[in-house]
C-alpha cells in the first residue's frame, strides 16, 4: 500500500509543478512576498543565491505542527532521528547526527531561535508563535561557523510590536492530547513595544505498556513562553531584549524486542529539558554604518533516561538496569557586527560589507547513573570559540553580483571525567564562500557558488573504547552549487531548483563499540570515527502553482546521492564505499490549498522518503514512507474552528534504528543481533479553535 500511495503522490507533484499558497481570512491570494534573514540582512527569498527552504506561519497551522520535527519534511534533502522523545537530530543532505549518550557532540546541522544558539539541543524546537522556520542547506560558515557542516535552521518568532495579530489557541486531540496557547504583542508607550507567548501541550503519546498496563509512558509535556521587548531608545538606536523559557517534561518509553510500540518495561524512562535564555541586541545606526551588538545566555538543565534492558524484573534469564544521563549546560555568546550604509558602500557605492567578530563558551556538566558502572559518572566539557568573519556583496553590473565571505574560527576545548580521562583539543578553521549571480530577466535569477564549511575535531570518553579510536580529526566540506529561482511575470508560478555537489574530508561518521559482559546485553558505546571521503550531490525542487483565487498547489522535491569510502567499522571490516546513514535517496511534499468558499478552507498535503540505512555502524534499513495530512477549517471573522488530521492512513514507519542482541531468550548472544526500532507517531485525529484578534 505504501508503493501505491507513493506513486500516487509522485503522479501529483509531476502533473501539478505546485505551489503552497497563503491562506488569508477571505481569499488565497497570489505567492506571497517570503523574505529570509540570511547573509546578515532581511531579503527577498527569491533574490537570495542559495537554496533555502522557508515553513511560514501558515504551513505550520494547516499541520498543527507542535515541534520542529512535524514540519522538516517540507523541506527536500532533510531528515532527522529520533532516539529520544522528539526527533531533534537533524541531518541536511545526509549530514548530521543521530543521537547523543555520554560523549559531547560537536553538530552538523545549527539551530538557531531568533539569535540564540540551541545547535545540539533542539527539543526546545516548539512552534507555538513562530512567524516562519528557514532551512538553509549547505555549509554556512560565514554567518554561523563550525555549528553549520549542513546548514541551519533558523526559527524566527513573532515580533514585538502592533504589526502581528494577537491569538488565543485551544486543541484537543485523540490520546488525551490538548493544547492551549495565548499570544499578544503592543505598545506599553510610543518607544516601548511588547510581546508576550505561552503555550502548554499534553499528550499521552503512541505508546502502550503492555507490562504496568499504561498507554502514556511516551507522553508529551512541553511548556513554551517568551517575552518580548524593544526599546526605540531614538531615531538611531534600537534595544531588544528577547527571553524564553521552556519546560519540556516528556516520558521515553520507546523500545521492545517485538518492535511494535508495546512495551514491556517496568521502569518507563523520561526525556527533560528546562531551559531558561535571554538575548540582549542593540542596533545603532550611525552616520557610514549600522553597529550591532548580540549578547546571549542561556541555561539548560536536561535529563534523559531510559529502562535498559526493555523489561521487568522477574521475567526469565533477563537483568535489570535503568541508564539515566543528566547534562547542565550554560552557555554565553557575544557578537559585534559592523554593515555598511547606503552612504558606506565600497568601490563607487557598488560594494555592500560586513564585518564582526564572535565568542561563544560553554560549560556542560554530564552526570550518568547507571547501575553496570562502579559509582556515579561524571564529566565536564568545555568548548569556546573565538571567530572573525567578513563579507562583501558587490554589484558588478545592474544585473550580476559577486559574493565574498571569509570566516575564522579558533576552537579551545577542554574535557575531564571521573574515569581519570583528561583532553583538550585545539583547533583553528578556515571557511566561506564565494557566489556569483545574474538576474536573467526582472523574475528570473541564476547563480554558482562555491562554499566551505567545517567543525572540531574531538575524542571519545568512554574509558572501554579502544585507543584506536579514542581522538577523531575536524571535518570540512566543500559545497558546489547551481541554481535558479524564477518566477511567471503573473507572480502566480514560483520555481526553485539548486543543484550541489559536496566532497567531505575526513567524514566524521557515527559507529559504535559493543563491550561484552557476562549476564546482561554487551554494553552499547556509541563513538565518532574518521571515513576518508565523503561525497554528497543531489538535487532539489520547490514549486509553487497558484491556478486561481481559490487553489493552490505545491510540490517540494529532493533527490540525493551520499556515500563515503575507505573506512573500517566496528566490526574491524574494511568498507570500500557505502551510502552515508540517514540519506533517503529522495524525499517530497506535495499538497494544496483549497478556499472551497468564503468560509470553507480544505488543506491537503503528502510527504515522504525513500528507505534509508540507520547508522554507518551497520546495514539495517528504514523502509520508504509516505504520510498523508489534512485540515479541514470554518473561518467566521476573527474565529477559526478546524478538524485536522496528522498520518491519516496510520502508516508505520521508523525514527531509530539500533543493532545487537537484547534478547534474554537468546542469553544475548551478540552473533544473534538483530534490528531494533522506534516507532514515528501514528494517526492523530483533533479539532482547533483560533481567536485572532
Amino acid at each position: 500500500m505504501q508503493t501505491k500511495y507513493l506513486y500516487l503522490s509522485l503522479a501529483v507533484a509531476l502533473a501539478c509543478l505546485p505551489v503552497m499558497a497563503e491562506e488569508t481570512n477571505a481569499e488565497l491570494q497570489a505567492v506571497e512576498h517570503i523574505v529570509v534573514t540570511s547573509d546578515f540582512a532581511v531579503r527577498n527569498l527569491q533574490n537570495v543565491p542559495a537554496s533555502i527552504s522557508v515553513v511560514g506561519q501558515n504551513e505550520i497551522t494547516a499541520r498543527q505542527a507542535q515541534h520542529l520535527e512535524q514540519i522538516l519534511s517540507v523541506a527536500p534533502n532533510v531528515n532527522f532521528a529520533s532516539g529520544a522523545s522528539r526527533g531533534r537530530f537533524v541531518q541536511i543532505r545526509g549530514i548530521g547526527e543521530r543521537s547523543q549518550f555520554a560523549e559531547p557532540i560537536n553538530p552538523s546541522v545549527g539551530v538557531v531561535i531568533d539569535d540564540m544558539d540551541f545547535s545540539g539541543i533542539a527539543a526546545v524546537g516548539t512552534l507555538f508563535d513562530v512567524q516562519q522556520v528557514e532551512v538553509l542547506k549547505g555549509p554556512q560558515a560565514t554567518e554561523f561557523g563550525a555549528a553549520a557542516l549542513a546548514g541551519v535552521i533558523k526559527i524566527q518568532t513573532m515580533e514585538a510590536g502592533n504589526d502581528s495579530p494577537s491569538r488565543v489557541s485551544l486543541s484537543l486531540a485523540e490520546n488525551n492530547t490538548w493544547s492551549a496557547g495565548f499570544a499578544h504583542g503592543g505598545e506599553l508607550s510610543d518607544k516601548l513595544l511588547y510581546r508576550v507567548a505561552a503555550q502548554q501541550y499534553k499528550s499521552d503519546g503512541f505508546i502502550e505498556n503492555q507490562y504496568l498496563g499504561r498507554d502514556d509512558t511516551g507522553n508529551r509535556d512541553e511548556l513554551t513562553s517568551r517575552l518580548k521587548l524593544k526599546y526605540l531608545a531614538s531615531d538611531n538606536l534600537t534595544l531588544a531584549l528577547n527571553y524564553q523559557y521552556f519546560d519540556i517534561d516528556n516520558g521515553y518509553d520507546a523500545f521492545t524486542q517485538t518492535n511494535d510500540g508495546k512495551t514491556r518495561s517496568d521502569q518507563p524512562g523520561y526525556d527533560r529539558q528546562q531551559t531558561h535564555a535571554l538575548s540582549l541586541k542593540a542596533d545603532w545606526q550611525l552616520n557610514w554604518a549600522t553597529l550591532s551588538a548580540i549578547g546571549s545566555w542561556s541555561d539548560s538543565e536536561m535529563q534523559y533516561g531510559y529502562d535498559d534492558d526493555w523489561l521487568y524484573d522477574d521475567y526469565p534469564g533477563g537483568y535489570t538496569a535503568f541508564d539515566a544521563y543528566a547534562r547542565e549546560r550554560d552557555t554565553h555568546s557575544l557578537e559585534l557586527r559592523l554593515a555598511s550604509s547606503a552612504t558606506s558602500k565600497w568601490f563607487n557605492d557598488t560594494t555592500e560589507w560586513v564585518v564582526g567578530a564572535y565568542s561563544k563558551k560553554v560549560d556542560e556538566v554530564l552526570t550518568r547513573e547507571y547501575d553496570y558502572l562502579d559509582g556515579i559518572f561524571r564529566s565536564d566539557y568545555q568548548p569556546d570559540n573565538q571567530a572573525l568573519y567578513g563579507q562583501t556583496i558587490s554589484q558588478l553590473n545592474d544585473k550580476t553580483r559577486l559574493t565574498v565571505g571569509l570566516r575564522y574560527d579558533h576552537f579551545e576545548i577542554d574535557y575531564l571525567d571521573s574515569d581519570g580521562f583528561v583532553a583538550s583539543v585545539s583547533d583553528d578553521m578556515l571557511g566561506g564562500k564565494l557566489v556569483l549571480d545574474h538576474q536573467v530577466s526582472e523574475q528570473t535569477m541564476v547563480y554558482a557558488g562555491i562554499s566551505r564549511g567545517y567543525k572540531a575535531g574531538g575524542f571519545n570518553v568512554d574509558d572501554q573504547v579502544s585507543s584506536s579510536r579514542r581522538n577523531y580529526a575536524p571535518e570540512y566540506n566543500w559545497n558546489y552549487e547551481l541554481g535558479v529561482k524564477g518566477a511567471s511575470a503573473e507572480g502566480d508560478l514560483t520555481l526553485r531548483v539548486a543543484g550541489f555537489y559536496m566532497q567531505r574530508k575526513d567524514t566524521q561518521v557515527s559507529d559504535y563499540e559493543l563491550v561484552a559482559s557476562s549476564g546482561q546485553a554487551a554494553e552499547f558505546i556509541d563513538i565518532i570515527a574518521n571515513a576518508d571521503i565523503g561525497t554528497n550531490y543531489g538535487l532539489e525542487v520547490e514549486s509553487r502553482w497558484q491556478l486561481n483565487n481559490s487553489l493552490g498547489l505545491y510540490a517540494n522535491l529532493g533527490w540525493l546521492h551520499a556515500s563515503f569510502k575507505e573506512y573500517t567499522n566496528a566490526k574491524g571490516e574494511f568498507v570500500d564505499k557505502r551510502d552515508q546513514a540517514q540519506s533517503p535517496r529522495y524525499t517530497f511534499n506535495v499538497g494544496m490549498d483549497w478556499q472551497l468558499t468564503d468560509d470553507w478552507h480544505w488543506h491537503l498535503e503528502a510527504d515522504g522518503k525513500d528507505g534509508f540505512y540507520f547508522s554507518d555502524g551497520h546495514n539495517e534499513q528504514a523502509g520508504s514512507q509516505v504520510l498523508v495530512h489534512s485540515r479541514l477549517s470554518w473561518q467566521q471573522g476573527d474565529w477559526s474552528l478546524s478538524l485536522w488530521g496528522q498520518n491519516l492512513f496510520d502508516r508505520e514507519y521508523h525514527v531509530r534504528g539500533f543493532y545487537f542482541n537484547n534478547e534474554p531468550e537468546d542469553g544475548y548472544d551478540q552473533s544473534k543481533s538483530k534490528l531494533y526500532t522506534q516507532l514515528g507517531d501514528g494517526r492523530m485525529l483533533g479539532i482547533s479553535l483560533d481567536y485572532l484578534f
